[in-house]
């Protein structure tokens, strides 16, 4: 949609949606860009949300993001792309005319943080991924489309892997939550997609001695904005990739397709957000 006078309208669908920071983030982008938009939060109840999203341009929206437990349905209700169809889910709605269309950003959110915090981690043919949930596939889909060789994925639930292994193909290998420690030597990547480590959650107990000294560590958890993962790593000289940075990388294509301008993520943005997490975690 290009820029103009026309005042446009974008949101977060969720339920609940109250906690979220990207009111926070796009409105920053609007105003360093000076554009008249705006962005808001919709708490829309599941029941409610297919009269929503197919009524969006009358709620006075021309795109919106979706978060939980939205996500699934809204694939079902527009016209996913590649990246929102192998993930499972759609996180991001813009208009195409009169099509409404979707996509997943969560995919390009966690590869162009990791280019931002460790330059060339892709060098490495073999990662482990923690987690077989939501966020994992698309970490999955980032990581394979990227040319990694081999990615050990470990989950409590082994059928679970196994499930994703099915869906991505014989490079992705499922392992016991126990085997999660003999499949990082020689891993040039760690990836944490579970909720352990955030706050309230159970510690992630993982030993990162095994890893290479030139691997990374990437959690996606930003809350709190250093987890004890990414603390032990950074205390053994790994270079790390955090949770904020993977939000604020996956809202910029969203931005761009609702408002017609490319934003950047920046070293203001991120200050801003994490003054608000620490404000109010």
């Amino acid at each position: 949609m290009p820029k103009g006078d026309t005042h446009i309208a974008a949101c977060l669908i969720g339920w609940p949606a109250a906690h979220s920071r990207s009111p926070l983030i796009h409105h920053y982008w609007l105003r360093t860009l000076g554009i008249p938009g705006g962005y808001s939060i919709e708490s829309v109840p599941p029941e409610g949300f297919a009269e929503f999203v197919l009524n969006l341009k009358t709620h006075g929206y021309s795109g919106a993001n979706v978060t939980i437990p939205h996500k699934e349905r809204a694939l079902l209700l527009t016209a996913p792309d590649e990246r929102a169809r192998a993930v499972g889910a759609a996180n991001t709605l813009y208009y195409d005319g009169d099509v409404l269309r979707s996509t997943n950003t969560d995919v390009e959110g966690f590869i162009d943080n990791l280019d931002a915090s460790a330059p060339g981690w892709d060098r490495t043919p073999h990662a482990v991924v923690l987690g077989a949930g939501g966020s994992s596939r698309a970490v999955l889909f980032g990581l394979l489309e990227r040319g990694i060789q081999r990615i050990a994925l470990a989950n409590r639930s082994i059928e679970r892997a196994r499930a994703l292994a099915d869906l991505f193909g014989e490079r992705v290998v499922p392992i016991a939550w126990t085997d999660a420690p003999a499949a990082l030597p020689g891993a040039g990547l760690l990836v944490n997609t579970t909720s352990l480590g955030m706050k309230g959650q159970p510690s992630l107990d993982l030993d990162l001695a095994p890893l290479p000294a030139d691997a990374t560590v990437a959690d996606l958890v930003y809350v709190p904005l250093e987890t004890e993962l990414l603390a032990e790593a950074r205390g053994r000289g790994l270079r790390t990739a955090d949770g904020l940075g993977m939000l604020l990388h996956q809202a910029v294509r969203g931005f761009e397709l609702w408002f017609g301008a490319r934003p950047h993520v920046t070293a203001e943005l991120r200050a801003l957000v994490e003054a608000d997490l620490l404000a109010h975690t």
